[in-house]
């Protein structure tokens, strides 16, 4: 891995005559995507990022002995776009999948105590896949069992395209269809929070609708989980930054954007500190905050819509414990604060004892606690989940926040993300808050990223790269 600035493949200073080039603003998984389509199809990019790595909000850094994500990400089998990201990277292997979707659940708000069931799937065709564990789900009533099932048929009956979803709340739609707030908490949220970043009652019956009707009810295999055995560092930043190179993309990271601006013979500059960047083509892959202070003027009929659109965010809890506490590779929680644990012992390079991170969502109510605060809150909801932590030593407790992981997926959202195109030739958007279709994921990141390239190529005449994610552009 690379400190500093890092080079592959020409600048961007030869005149026009020799090519189109390209200038890619940000180096998180849209901007990494956008520039390596852009590449492949024979342009010549500069990719600049403002931060000394690769990866965005899905990285990795140093803690002592230990390599530590920022946050748990994973992705489920229908996360085609960031599959096909990691094979082009070279980092399918790293992050493999499930054999068959298999969430344990463990729920502590029960008079006899913890109970667990688990959420999986069987080889049948949708709806069936799901059909005998839910059956069997101990976390719910019959009765609640059987609502649940007539609550998920009429959502594989919505139409994604209807634009009056976006304006509504998942959570209204859910007691308007017999679901208890059990069912809510036991299910729904469940699933909900952790892909969606909000629970139902604030999150848009649009953005709710695509992911369970993709990941639940389209293919038996769509939720599988995958998550990287590796740190993220090692996906998102060294291999990205290898495929960059062989790409023949030219890297520069700790470089600041200052402007982006349009020249007289219709060519685009763009402002770093000690240069003047020269491109046919511009992608804006940075949060919705910064491209609005880089847009120029008249590039989207309001740009103010940027600034409407929310954030939300995710805290994680990180744990060393002296001993093994946990057995299997992750469970969800119910009747606790605590949301989703993973085991990261190997992947953090930890040699000895056990590593979890506690990954929570919608986390407004934690994310600006303190440490001892959240040390007090957290280390007695892990006992009562794990009896081995009961008598076990803590060698390190610390927090990862990130007050903007996501957009707030709110309802009316929809019609504040933009598309990939602007009003201004030459100038393209990416990031998962644009209008990608899905929430702020990393599928939602590289789709964007596709979509941008997409535009850009068919502006510069160039044939779009054969091996490039095929993906529908949003409006």
């Amino acid at each position: 891995m690379t400190d500093g600035k890092a080079s592959g493949g020409p600048g961007t200073g030869a005149p026009a005559g020799h090519g189109k080039d390209a200038v890619v603003i940000g180096g998180g998984l849209a901007g990494v995507t956008a520039a390596l389509a852009l590449a492949d199809a024979g342009v010549r990019v500069t990719l600049v990022e403002g931060r000394p790595r690769l990866g965005g909000l899905a990285f990795s850094f140093r803690r002592g002995e230990l390599t530590v994500d920022n946050g748990q990400h994973v992705y489920m089998r229908c996360c085609t776009a960031y599959r096909w990201f990691l094979d082009r990277i070279g980092g399918t292997a790293l992050a493999p999948l499930q054999d068959r979707l298999d969430v344990p659940v463990l729920d502590l708000d029960r008079p006899e105590g913890r109970r667990l069931g688990r959420l999986r799937r069987d080889p049948l065709p949708v709806p069936l896949h799901l059909g005998r564990s839910l059956a069997a789900y101990p976390h719910l009533s019959l009765a609640d069992r059987a609502k649940v099932g007539r609550a998920a048929l009429a959502l594989k009956g919505l139409d994604l395209t209807d634009p009056a979803l976006d304006s509504q709340d998942f959570g209204g739609w859910l007691t308007a269809h017999g679901q208890s707030a059990r069912a809510v908490e036991a299910l729904w949220d469940l699933v909900g929070v952790a892909t969606l970043n909000a629970v139902a009652g604030d999150c848009s019956l649009a953005l709710a609708a695509m992911v369970f009707k993709t990941g639940l009810l389209s293919d038996p295999g769509a939720a599988d989980i995958g998550w990287a055995k590796v740190p993220l560092g090692d996906l998102h930043d060294r291999l990205a930054r290898e495929a960059l190179d062989a790409a023949g993309v030219r890297t520069e990271t700790r470089t600041r954007v200052n402007a982006v601006s349009r020249d007289g013979d219709g060519r685009w500059s763009v402002q770093v500190p000690g240069e003047q960047l020269r491109a046919d083509a511009v992608v804006l892959a940075v949060p919705q905050r910064e491209a609005h202070d880089l847009l120029p003027p008249g590039a989207l009929d309001d740009p103010q819509r940027l600034l409407e659109i929310g954030t939300a965010p995710i805290l994680n809890v990180h744990v060393v414990y002296d001993r093994t506490v946990l057995t299997r590779p992750f469970f969800a929680a119910l009747g606790t604060p605590v949301q989703w644990v993973f085991d990261r012992t190997d992947a953090s390079g930890l040699t000895s004892g056990q590593y979890l991170a506690v990954s929570q969502s919608a986390a407004q109510d934690d994310i600006d606690a303190p440490v001892a605060a959240l040390r007090e809150r957290y280390l007695p909801e892990l006992e009562r989940l794990l009896p081995g932590a009961r008598g076990a030593e803590v060698r390190d407790f610390f927090v990862t926040r990130e007050r903007t992981a996501t957009f707030a997926p709110t309802p009316g959202v929809g019609r504040l993300r933009p598309g990939a195109r602007t009003k201004a030739p030459g100038l393209y958007l990416a990031g998962a808050w644009t209008a990608t279709g899905w929430p702020a994921t990393m599928e939602s990141a590289v789709r964007s990223g596709v979509s941008a390239a997409d535009a850009a190529l068919s502006a510069l005449g160039r044939p779009r790269p054969r091996r490039l994610f095929e993906v529908e552009e949003a409006a």
